[in-house]
């Protein structure tokens, strides 16, 4: 089969591989969409603890094409998506229901072969049937599962008032569920004006257009907004320099929410006197853990709306440029179909 393998930072081929068959208890699956992460961005220059040869790819959704020995519940041609993480349940951080932080962690397009390929096998009980769902809606599975773990992090107060600085898919899945959560009101603030009318035409009560040069205008308009800061201030974009906005932004007693993947080597200065003296909270989510069900019902109920999300498609041979798209301020999402 085809596939986008690593064997060091920046350096990929798109190649031959053997094909994988399933094993007792998997399943092996025809990748149908393979969506393209920030993730897999720090990947491409040897962050986040890749495992090499590596096959990224973590959004994954397949038709099974072959079941292993002992699997019931899935049959060939079914839809699913899957759950590219499997921790070991016996360690300190399973036995603290810490998933995400098990010392044998298992997660398929960082440590293991994920989906930017044409099949990858997978544990049977990690693929979830979403036959009633597009394939376009169903590859959000996976991030609206990481929302759904960063709003159990959060633990929102009903009635807050919210921003949600960045517009791309995960500020876009955070703003709507956000409010589904009991937000009084979410405003989402952004550079790209297409990108914030797709979070008004999604829900989002207010919109600022963020001019990344001039940011002046922007943050006067969001202090008119909360005078006296917002309740939860939501980093969605991984860039320090909108996290140091983030304290300044926030009410007395109210909480700081780190949910975009900077760089490793990024460092942001706080005042720790700050903290102290205005009670403020700093939080940080990462991954998803026990969400993938709750995931799926709130695509299946609408209450996470996934038109104009997806915006590129790819072709496994054109993954550079896939790659390239999440640079691109005219994509809000893109994919690779192999």
């Amino acid at each position: 089969m085809k596939a986008v393998v690593y064997d060091q930072p920046r350096s990929f081929t798109v190649t031959e591989v053997p094909d994988p068959h399933a094993g007792q208890g998997e399943v092996r699956l025809r990748v149908v969409l393979a969506g393209v992460c920030g993730t897999d961005a720090h990947l491409h220059d040897g962050q986040f603890d890749p495992v090499y040869p590596l096959t990224p790819g973590h959004e994954i959704v397949g038709e099974v094409d072959e079941v292993g020995d002992d699997v019931t519940g899935l049959r060939v041609g079914q839809q699913v998506v899957l759950d590219n993480m499997r921790s070991c349940g016996l360690c300190s951080s399973c036995r603290r229901a810490r998933p995400a932080f098990c010392h044998a962690l298992v997660a398929q397009g960082v440590n293991a072969p994920g989906g930017f390929a044409e099949y990858i096998v997978a544990a049977a009980g990690k693929c979830h049937p979403a036959d009633d769902l597009a394939p376009a809606a169903a590859v959000l599975t996976e991030p609206t599962a990481c929302v759904m773990h960063g709003l159990d992090v959060l633990e929102l107060p009903p009635g807050s008032d919210v921003v949600v600085f960045g517009a791309g898919p995960t500020g876009l899945l955070l703003a709507q569920l956000l409010r589904h959560a009991g937000a009084n009101r979410v405003t989402v603030a952004a550079p790209t004006v297409a990108k914030l009318e797709l979070a008004a035409r999604h829900g989002a009560d207010e919109t600022v257009r963020m001019d990344r040069e001039r940011p002046d205008a922007a943050l006067a308009r969001l202090r008119e907004l909360a005078p006296e800061g917002f309740d939860v201030v939501v980093d969605a974009t991984g860039a320090v320099g909108v996290l140091e906005q983030c304290l300044p932004l926030t009410r007395d007693g109210g909480t700081v929410f780190v949910y975009g993947m900077t760089d490793e080597k990024d460092r942001l200065t706080v005042s720790p006197y700050e903290v102290f003296r205005r009670e403020l909270m700093i939080k940080g989510s990462f991954s998803q853990a026990y969400s993938f069900d709750r995931a799926l019902q709130a695509l299946r109920t609408g209450r996470v709306a996934t038109d104009g999300i997806v915006t590129h498609t790819f072709a496994l041979d054109d993954y550079a440029d896939a790659l390239a798209a999440l640079g691109d301020r005219g994509c809000v999402k893109a994919v690779v179909r192999p």
